[in-house]
């Protein structure tokens, strides 16, 4: 069955590197994303998403396939925050230049035009990041490669579990999703937008109580082999850190601290091309 966001094993540099250097990489990189408003650093990022994004060979159709969902979120996003605070962008950069006034108090500024753009390109450079982080990274590995490093083997696991749950949940979706079509409920592009987020939003319930039920067996079986009882345990997926991922880890780190340092150069995180 055809997963839309799952580990694939392929012989790639970023698919090489250990789930550790790929984790830190991971937090430090959304991190940076999250207190930057620096239009510069948010460009770099995407350019160098795009790069890892072809070093990967990430299929196409994984991120298609949410592709359109996630654009559409963007969008409404984008739209509330101008709803709801038309003139954040002045309040931000200090000044106020209009392109156009729209209707009642709304009045289009390029100010506020480029707050929203640098949250939109906020968005390019998590959301990929996240599909390359999940579709390159082994749970197993990973797992192990935190308890080198000294996190419990309980929340490692933990987290190998989380990671391997996702295909299985796309999974189950697809199977409700299939069974309501079945039954004359149309979630195709056939049918309405409206009706399609409608009748989508029907499977959430059937999906939760699966998922619900999953974890109560996997815990009830974990519980029966003792896990936890003791204070170590071995691991059959282990990879030691390669001087490509002491590279990645130093990399990241020296990009990170760069980033805070040119954010917060003037004592503001927001880039300001209007003084």
């Amino acid at each position: 069955m055809s997963r839309l966001i799952s580990y694939e094993k392929k012989d790639t540099p970023i698919h090489r590197l250990s789930g550790l250097s790929k984790l830190i990489f991971f937090i430090l990189w959304c991190t940076a994303s999250a207190f930057t408003f620096d239009t510069r650093i948010l460009l770099i990022m995407v350019f160098m998403v795009v790069i890892i994004y072809r070093i990967a060979r990430v299929k196409w159709r994984q991120v298609s396939a949410v592709f359109g969902a996630v654009m559409f979120f963007m969008v409404i996003n984008l739209v509330c925050i101008f709803f709801f605070a038309p003139y954040q962008g002045c309040e931000i950069y200090g000044t106020r230049s209009d392109i156009i006034h729209l209707f009642g108090n709304y009045t289009l500024t390029y100010e506020q035009l480029f707050y929203e753009f640098n949250v939109f390109i906020k968005y390019f450079t998590v959301i990929p990041a996240i599909f390359i982080f999940l579709t390159t990274t082994n749970p197993s590995e990973l797992a192990s490669s935190l308890n080198g490093v000294g996190v419990p083997y309980t929340i490692s696991y933990s987290l190998e579990i989380a990671l391997r749950y996702i295909p299985d949940i796309q999974d189950e979706f697809r199977r409700i999703k299939n069974a309501q079509q079945a039954r004359g409920i149309e979630m195709s592009s056939k049918g309405r937008l409206t009706n399609r987020i409608k009748n989508t939003a029907t499977i959430i319930f059937p999906l939760l109580f699966s998922t619900m039920e999953r974890i109560d067996v996997v815990s009830n079986a974990m519980e029966l082999r003792g896990f936890g009882k003791k204070k170590k345990r071995t691991w059959y997926s282990k990879r030691e850190l390669a001087p490509a991922d002491y590279c990645t880890i130093i990399f990241i780190v020296l990009f990170f601290a760069a980033s805070m340092v040119i954010t917060f150069a003037d004592g503001n995180r927001f880039y300001n091309p209007f003084v």
